[in-house]
């Protein structure tokens, strides 16, 4: 489809929106890295390191700003949970309350929110809720004057972990700053385990890959390039105008590395897909063709497994596969692709089948409980427009035709009743609701798609396009945040607050 009937489709109301990052694979547009790119598949993959305990329940991360070698030869400034990127994997467990007491020594303030966690307001990450940097007496406030509960030097997030095993990622989410300070590296794996999932025959150990995969522009020191307004972090929210759609890097990095390569043996593993971009989507498969036999969603195991081709991940979203390498011949390099990347893009990371080896697990025709979450007859429904619109004497990113403001609430939503939540965008939108899952209903007036099962808290909602979740929160009562994932949107604008009552 060229511009023209995309902006068709888009209708007359949204067509004075779409810009030139605008398209009906990326809304963003990609700057283009000033420092050498390295060779692809030359370097290593790493694993980050699970976190240990710093006494029984409670862990303990401090984030740094350090130097790191990411691009061969050149040492990236990363803002680090641990002083590392992704930061340590804390790995829990269903019915056992864990505390993560973050350390901020950088020169801004923090915000820590668990995605996917099903937690207390107090201890979601609310937006305004900062962490001061150790040592900081000044009063930070959001550009608009707004404060929140700030806690100086660190904070302990309490998570009840009250919920089914999954893979779950912690972030920055500090109002007006996140784009920049994921993009920096504020990033890490959260892990929940249960008994249902370990009592599975799924690969594990060494056969079990977290992938958080991300793209990133680079300076010619090897810095990160990110044209955020507010090169400090401290004052003016947002991108320059050219990236308000979205920046998208040109090296796509995974666990921190740029394009790495993997060796396994002949045998299933098990790969937990992140997409930790600020706006890229990704449409992942592998090259010669595997089935990636998916086994999980944002909210954990699926019912029963589905096979793709491919799978498209937007910003925020998780996808966990079975990939069996046995297919094909000891000595085959396996490449993971991305089929919405052109150049460097095109590529994700490699696999190198270099052994054979025994492999007890298998992939069960049925593998977890899942509920459906129907809503009653006359059940309530909301309505959320996602589009380009006025903030404030500028151009940004509204719901509803209104800007962020924390205390504007447009829900108020009762614990336990299931409700319909229909999005509707102008261009990609990958929505994100904090506090509990949902399921996606429909697409369009028609059945949901094929990335859409199971367990979600983020949906990858497409350029003129109407999704329907059924939406259904419990346990906790507060002031919670929707908003867009794409991390620029988000910055400029685009988050909701959610009240349960």
């Amino acid at each position: 489809m060229n511009r023209r009937s995309f902006l068709g489709v888009l209708g007359g109301a949204a067509a004075g929106l779409a810009l030139s990052g605008c398209g009906l694979d990326q809304t963003g547009e990609q700057l283009v890295s000033k420092a050498r790119v390295p060779t692809r598949f030359r370097v290593p993959l790493p694993v980050p390191p699970v976190a240990r305990e710093a006494s029984p329940g409670v862990y303990q991360l401090t984030q740094r700003e350090v130097r790191a070698e990411i691009l061969p030869g050149l040492h990236t400034p990363i803002l680090g949970y641990d002083g590392i990127f992704p930061g340590p994997t804390i790995e829990s467990r269903r019915g056992t309350p864990v505390t993560v007491r973050i350390r901020n020594e950088l020169s801004v303030p923090t915000v820590t929110h668990l995605h996917g966690g099903h937690t207390p307001h107090e201890h979601d990450g609310w937006p305004l809720d900062l962490v001061l940097p150790v040592g900081d007496d000044r009063v930070w406030t959001s550009h608009h004057g707004v404060t929140g509960n700030t806690a100086k030097g660190e904070r302990d997030y309490r998570y009840p972990m009250d919920q089914r095993a999954a893979t779950l990622w912690y972030h920055d989410h500090r109002m007006d700053f996140t784009g920049p300070a994921v993009y920096r590296g504020l990033a890490g794996f959260h892990i929940v385990r249960d008994d249902v999932e370990d009592a599975l025959p799924l690969p594990r150990g060494d056969r079990e890959l977290p992938l958080m995969i991300c793209d990133r522009s680079f300076d010619v020191d090897g810095a990160f390039a990110y044209p955020a307004l507010d090169q400090a972090m401290r004052s003016v929210p947002g991108v320059r105008d050219e990236w308000m759609e979205g920046v998208l890097g040109d090296v796509v990095l995974v666990n921190g590395a740029p394009w790495p390569v993997h060796e396994v043996d002949a045998a299933r593993y098990r790969l937990r897909l992140l997409n930790a971009s600020n706006a890229r989507r990704y449409r992942v498969s592998l090259s010669p063709a595997l089935p990636l036999v998916q086994i999980g969603s944002d909210g954990g195991l699926l019912a029963a497994p589905l096979t793709h081709d491919e799978i498209d991940i937007a910003p925020g979203e998780r996808f966990d596969v079975v990939v069996d390498f046995s297919q094909v011949p000891v000595g085959t390099e396996v490449t993971m692709v991305n089929g919405l990347g052109a150049g460097g893009t095109a590529d994700i990371m490699r696999f190198r089948v270099v052994r054979r080896a025994s492999d007890d697990s298998r992939i069960p025709a049925r593998l977890a409980d899942v509920e459906p979450l129907v809503p009653a007859e006359g059940a309530r429904m909301r309505t959320f427009q996602f589009h380009r619109g006025d903030v404030g004497d500028h151009k940004g990113w509204t719901i509803n035709d209104r800007q962020f403001a924390p205390a504007d609430v447009q829900a108020d939503s009762p614990l336990g009743e299931v409700e319909i939540w229909r999005l509707v965008t102008d261009v990609h939108h990958p929505v994100h609701i904090h506090l509990d899952q949902f399921q996606v209903l429909r697409r369009d007036g028609k059945e949901s798609g094929p990335y859409d099962q199971g367990w979600k808290d983020t949906v990858d909602v497409r350029p003129a396009e109407v999704v329907d979740l059924a939406v259904r929160f419990t346990d906790y009562r507060g002031s919670y945040v929707m908003h867009c994932h794409n991390l620029e949107h988000e910055d400029m604008a685009m988050m909701a607050t959610v009240r349960t009552v």
